[in-house]
């Protein structure tokens, strides 16, 4: 069975806002920019309460941040 894993969105997301930069975002959210990274290469799987602060700051629903499994369809 494949690796299961919370996915995002967020480095399409923060180019598609205006090229925003992972300082901004991890401003924004409140944590730090190697949070950021590691959240963008995969490596880490945010909180509850963080995930929904980076789909507010993206303005979106927290399913077009963030995916569970193994995401083929974006």
């Amino acid at each position: 069975m494949g690796k299961h894993l919370v996915g995002n969105h967020i480095r399409r997301l923060r180019f598609d806002h205006n090229e925003m930069t992972q300082q901004q975002l991890a401003d924004k959210v409140g944590v730090t920019r190697q949070t950021i990274v590691a959240l963008e290469k995969g490596n880490y799987s945010p909180s509850l309460e963080l995930a929904f602060r980076i789909a507010l700051a993206f303005n979106l629903p927290l399913e077009e941040v963030f995916f569970y499994g193994e995401n083929t369809n974006k």
